[in-house]
């Protein structure tokens, strides 16, 4: 069966590209996109039909859904898109394989230099990400937690309906994420590592939209190129290329829509308004902190479809664009669950816990949040001013401390008080975050303080002048003060400034088309210097990046061994070393295909409890705010916290309760973990 499963998803996917070609223009490009759309535009509303069938685990039922959808979608852009040229999606590759042959053999000297680099180091971390996804499972805290450990549950319950899971996750994040993995995993013949697909796809799809955005905007082949490449080495996207995080597909999304935006702006295709819509339903179906993005996306709407030359002509967009916008979020992204989530909770997010936990209510009065909102902007500026990457080692370390030592001094004059300010924070601001913050989530490096965040300011001032880039700067400060204004300052925010950077990357466009930039003239020895050794600087951090990367290293390091080696439970439970000697000895004790009782918190890490084939049956007895339930007869163990059952809670302690040998005593953890204990039942 398993080879059937794998000759439909290649069937699947050569329908998808027969589809896209019936879509997209000429281009390589705009092909790819299109095909990326099409693929999660076509999974996502399938496992929601499917799951209301209670179909979630029937991998026949998501192929023969995932075909109906996709033919759906087939007949629907053959009414919208009529009269689409065809063409063989071969011979266009073959024409920009040939254009790339000729590009090469122009280039000057100094841009061989340049581009030889940025291309190396990306065949290097390209090939090294690559072979740790398919070689090591996931392990990031938000799947172990919730975003995979509920994709499992959906299966084994054979349907993505609220459950009452112990992280508010597993029932309040948006399921369309969940759609694909579930789609991904079981199509591959339950393969862990598919979990990563979609993930490890949305890199490079971004890379792709990136170069067709700068394309659409500069049509400058070594510009496009420039921006897609230095894209590539943006650390934290570089970073998630190889987890099931959610903003990388959030930034790769984000990608397709702007693309779309600006091949309309330069086509004036009614197509591409249909497909920003689409994509816009989709995006805001994936994750709900794409809100914070609405303000810069209305600014590239602005530039890029609502400047119209009459009333009329914009009034025709206006309702292309809304209608389609509408549709898609009918189908996209009201299912997704965030109705389920006001029935049950009373607000599309989730409980109030969360909210107030993560979200602006947490700053109190409107004063008070334009104060810590104003700090967080300068925290968030500091945290990019970092050699992050180079830092990794201990040289890059005391180099970084070298390089910030102004910065700091100037912060301490100003008396901004940015580490002492504590209400408006999950975790305070230090200036010197800890090693495992910057080490997992870094932001954009020296690419970002060093050049790209400058051209920024220079032309949101007008000292530099590019009436596109002046809206791409305008939707970059939008962004950066949302994420600053609505939420408390988190170290781990480096993850949501990808998208950010999306519009940011753009900017290296003025280093080949304003002439006071150019780096294509002849002579300006020093500005080509300092480009060049930024362009150095950024392609050696990528390699410290992934290379000395903690949470998932090719090769041993820090007195840690290969992930590539590693135990599987040590590896999953990483982040939490204190719980790992617990969790091997629950896998000694417990059968794969056991039916085990959990009564855990919120912060437990309860992926790795289903076992190596994911088998084990997982049931949550302590749902998140609801209280402790009973055992289930059906259990046969009890997995507990010695918080949730003690002698005052509703389910007591046994004194022939095995205690599973958490260690108690380590410190400087993030977050502490329980102590364990397991309870055979039958």
């Amino acid at each position: 069966m398993v080879v059937l499963y794998w000759l439909s998803f290649i069937a699947f996917l050569y329908c998808i590209g027969y589809v896209s070609g019936k879509i997209a223009q000429p281009s390589l490009s705009e092909w790819i996109i299109v095909s990326f759309v099409l693929f999660t535009g076509s999974v996502i509303p399938t496992g929601f039909i499917l799951s209301a069938l209670d179909l979630t685990a029937s991998t026949a039922s998501w192929i023969t859904g995932n075909f109906l959808m996709l033919g759906i979608h087939w007949r629907l852009w053959a009414f919208l898109n009529p009269g689409q040229t065809t063409y063989r999606i071969s011979d266009v590759a073959k024409n920009r394989l040939q254009t790339f042959r000729l590009w090469t053999r122009e280039l000057s000297p100094y841009l061989k230099f340049l581009f030889i680099l940025l291309f190396g180091t990306l065949a290097i971390v390209g090939i090294t990400n690559l072979i740790l996804v398919l070689f090591t499972v996931p392990n990031e805290w938000d799947s172990m937690t919730g975003h995979l450990n509920r994709a499992v549950r959906y299966i084994q319950r054979g349907t993505m309906e609220h459950f009452g899971g112990t992280n508010w996750n597993m029932d309040t994040y948006p399921k369309s994420p969940t759609t694909i993995h579930i789609y991904t995993y079981l199509i591959s013949g339950k393969i862990e590592n598919a979990f990563k697909f979609l993930h490890h796809s949305a890199y490079y799809v971004t890379l792709v939209a990136v170069f067709g955005i700068a394309q659409r905007i500069g049509r400058n082949l070594s510009a496009s190129l420039f921006c897609a490449l230095s894209y590539a080495l943006f650390l934290d996207f570089l970073m998630q290329a190889i987890t099931t995080e959610t903003d990388i597909v959030l930034t790769a999304y984000l990608s397709c829509l702007l693309y779309f935006l600006f091949t309309y702006f330069a086509a004036k295709n009614s197509k591409y308004l249909y497909l920003s819509g689409m994509v816009f339903g989709i995006v805001f179906g994936h994750k709900v902190t794409f809100a914070l993005l609405l303000p810069s996306v209305f600014v590239v709407m602005l530039y890029t479809v609502f400047l119209a030359p009459t009333f009329s002509v914009f009034f025709g967009r206006f309702i292309k664009l809304a209608a389609a916008i509408l549709l898609a979020m009918l189908v996209y992204t009201f299912p997704t669950g965030y109705i389920r989530n006001i029935q049950v909770f009373g607000h599309p997010i989730g409980p109030p816990t969360s909210l107030k936990h993560q979200s602006i209510e947490r700053a109190g009065p409107l004063s008070n949040l334009f104060e810590q909102g104003s700090r967080n902007v300068v925290r968030y500026g500091y945290d990019f001013f970092n050699l992050d990457g180079i830092r990794n080692a201990q040289w890059g370390y005391d180099l970084n401390t070298l390089v910030r030592k102004p910065i700091v001094k100037l912060e301490d004059k100003l008396h901004m008080r940015l580490d002492e300010e504590t209400d408006f924070s999950i975790v305070p601001f230090t200036f010197q975050r800890r090693f495992d913050f910057y080490n997992a989530n870094p932001y954009w490096g020296v690419f970002g303080f060093a050049l790209i965040l400058p051209l920024i300011l220079l032309v949101f001032f007008r000292v530099l002048w590019s009436r596109v880039h002046w809206f791409l700067a305008l939707a970059f400060v939008l962004h950066f003060a949302a994420i600053s204004y609505s939420a408390p300052y988190d170290p781990f925010k480096g993850r949501y400034f990808i998208e950010t950077g999306i519009f940011g990357v753009l900017f290296l466009l003025l280093l080949f088309s304003n002439h006071r930039l150019s780096i294509i003239k002849p002579r300006r020895k020093i500005w080509k210097g300092y480009v060049a050794l930024i362009v150095s600087a950024a392609c050696v951090s990528a390699v410290m990046s992934v290379f000395l990367n903690i949470r998932c290293l090719p090769f041993a390091a820090y007195g840690h061994e290969s992930a590539l080696k590693m135990d599987r439970i040590a590896f999953q439970t990483f982040a939490r070393p204190d719980i790992t000697k617990a969790y091997v000895t629950f896998d000694s004790l417990v059968p794969q295909d056991a039916t085990v009782a959990l009564a855990t918190i919120n912060d437990d890490f309860e992926y790795p409890l289903y076992g190596k084939k994911l088998s084990r049956k997982l049931i949550s007895i302590n749902p998140f705010e609801q209280g402790l339930k009973p055992i289930p007869k059906e259990a046969d163990y009890l997995f507990y916290d010695k918080s949730v059952v003690n002698d005052t809670s509703k389910i007591k302690a046994l004194p022939t309760d095995i205690r599973l040998g958490s260690d108690t005593t380590m410190t400087n953890l993030i977050v502490k973990g329980e102590d364990y204990y397991l309870r055979k039942l039958k």
